[in-house]
């Protein structure tokens, strides 16, 4: 196994925390355009919809490459698979309980039945090709359910990844992304006789309903983009980097977009965008670790990031909410009054994202996500840790935290 033992692990990567409230910003953008808030058939919502095709699917490839990229960078030696899968474990819980239960209160106790309640609260609704089981209560755990499963083949997949010799880190990245990029086809080969989505106006009329499960929500399928994250770890931690900057590798992240707004919706998820994701992440990660700050790393956009796991878990409930009371009203909303409600819901989401972070989130991970040797002598006696000179929270500070994944 090839060695990284001096590579700067520990350096926060406050570009990466920042470009995840972008990502969630972008999932939230999509949902605008299918959440029923701009009336349809008119030239906002046809317009709306047409630009935001790539918006969601982008987002979550983000996240899923995001994954296998900081638990890779910020991997501990000798760590136990029980104190990885724990830590996880904490970080996702919590919150998706929370969201469960306000979604189940807001819309979904009604028409949800026990089983399906069940399976996606253990978040195993990903497994089922069924979209009344993997978009059921609260549409936006899919990736969570995917999220839990690399989270519990890491250990297993990180012996394999450091055994890969320096030298064909690239050729390994390449096939992994090369696979990401041929799975649509597989799909269309393989799964040609399944029911389509209804024709509804939006990106999936006419799309295979089980194509559309294979390429986007099946687990094993997403693996693929976590594992290409592992890797382009690996690539800059061993000083294999291109040395590409992040202007241009945002540059290039901005083309995919634009390309998966005109292509099939089976490549749009992650074929046309794979590459250039994988490698905006690695460009922001060698400029944090190399002191060239991004506007990503700012103040306010960093806590924005810290707060977007709880924000992209929270914003379709607000959003479905929203829904309901412009149907209710009777009557069509205009325009202005579709990009206020947009607004307040972006407000309320924000809100309640920041709650569940500094609240929820971080109190629990300060408390349950550290192993006991690293956790400060006062907190295993019960006291509470003063909080660091800088005034960031104690989860905050640290790399694998503060820009952990965030499906």
């Amino acid at each position: 196994m090839e060695s990284t033992a001096g590579a700067p692990r520990n350096h926060r990567l406050d570009s990466l925390t920042g470009a995840r409230f972008v990502a969630a910003g972008l999932v939230f953008l999509c949902h605008i355009a299918t959440g029923g808030l701009f009336a349809a058939g008119t030239g906002a919502a046809d317009g709306l919809m047409t630009a935001t095709k790539s918006a969601g699917t982008i987002g979550v490839s983000f996240f899923f490459v995001l994954s296998g990229f900081v638990l890779t960078w910020s991997a501990r030696p000798q760590e136990t698979y029980g104190n990885v899968l724990r830590r996880r474990l904490v970080k996702i819980f919590p919150n998706h309980v929370v969201t469960f239960g306000l979604a189940m209160v807001v819309y979904a106790a009604a028409t949800t039945p026990s089983g399906t309640a069940v399976v996606n609260l253990l978040l195993l609704q990903s497994w089922s090709s069924d979209p009344a089981v993997f978009l059921s209560v609260n549409g936006a755990s899919w990736s969570l359910s995917c999220e839990l499963f690399f989270y519990a083949v890491f250990p297993l997949l990180l012996p394999l990844v450091r055994r890969v010799r320096v030298t064909q880190l690239w050729w390994w990245a390449a096939g992994a992304a090369a696979t990401v990029m041929l799975l649509p086809l597989a799909a269309g080969s393989l799964l040609s006789r399944s029911p389509a989505f209804p024709e509804t106006g939006s990106w999936l009329d006419g799309v295979s309903v089980e194509g559309l499960w294979f390429v986007y929500i099946f687990p094993l399928t997403r693996l693929l983009e976590f594992v290409l994250g592992m890797l382009m770890a690996r690539v800059v931690l061993d000083g294999r980097w291109i040395g590409l900057k992040p202007v241009p590798a945002a540059l290039l992240t901005v083309v995919a977009y634009v390309v998966g707004t005109f292509t099939p919706m089976l490549f749009t998820v992650a074929a046309v965008t794979v590459v250039p994701l994988a490698l905006f992440i690695a460009a922001l990660a060698t400029a944090d670790t190399g002191g060239r700050r991004t506007a990503l790393a700012g103040p306010v956009m960093r806590r924005l990031g810290e707060a977007s796991f709880a924000f992209y878990l929270v914003h379709g409930i607000v959003l479905a909410y929203a829904g309901e009371r412009v149907a209710d009203s009777g009557r069509p909303p205009t325009a202005p009054e579709s990009v206020l409600v947009s607004l307040l819901a972006l407000v309320v989401s924000l809100a309640l994202a920041l709650a569940l972070y500094h609240w929820v989130e971080t109190p629990l991970m300060r408390r349950w996500g550290r192993s006991a040797r690293r956790r400060p002598a006062g907190a295993r006696s019960g006291s509470t840790a003063a909080p660091a000179a800088s005034g960031r929270s104690p989860v905050a500070g640290r790399a694998d935290e503060d820009a952990s994944p965030r499906p």
